[in-house]
């Protein structure tokens, strides 16, 4: 099961990620009580916490796929081109690197992911077609499944702790 600090920043591919559903939270402030907790719950409910682990690396292997991963930052880069004040210009003595390089002296798995991530040729289709944005209904459940969520974690958590002082 995949363990997740709530951070005040977020990884490009946390955003479409439920809690619950393809990882745990756990709290930023209260780390060490919160691991204490996920794993406890993890043993004890190892079915849920292998199911959440599955659903964690199927969508990183089907939603993030190396075509998508590269649209976005297609996407992401001309937006942030747009908002620049100068011209880039390529800093003399720079050495141009082909991605062959980059895999080659690699061995194991790190060869394995850099070649798989190779473009190799130019794609058949239009770059950033992406899926088309949530509308106002859908995002506004998508936001609060993943709250609600959030905040059921945190009242189990709260309340295993309770019960634990209250025995001590």
């Amino acid at each position: 099961m995949t363990l997740y600090i709530k951070s005040r920043y977020h990884d490009f591919f946390i955003r479409g990620m439920q809690p619950l559903q393809h990882y745990w939270p756990i709290r930023d402030n209260s780390k060490c009580t919160s691991l204490k907790f996920a794993v406890e719950w993890g043993n004890t409910h190892p079915e849920k916490a292998e199911a959440i682990g599955k659903a964690a690396a199927n969508f990183i292997h089907e939603d993030m796929k190396m075509d998508y991963i590269y649209d976005y930052m297609f996407h992401l880069l001309n937006e942030y081109a747009k908002l620049l004040r100068f011209k880039p210009k390529v800093p003399r003595g720079a050495t141009m690197l082909c991605a062959e390089i980059m895999a080659c002296h690699e061995s194991g798995n790190w060869k394995k992911f850099k070649e798989e991530s190779l473009v190799t040729s130019p794609r058949d289709t239009v770059p950033c077609a992406m899926p088309p944005p949530y509308n106002a209904t859908e995002l506004r459940e998508f936001l609060d499944t993943k709250t609600n969520s959030v905040r059921q974690v945190e009242t189990w958590e709260n309340e295993y702790w309770q019960n634990i002082n209250k025995k001590q």
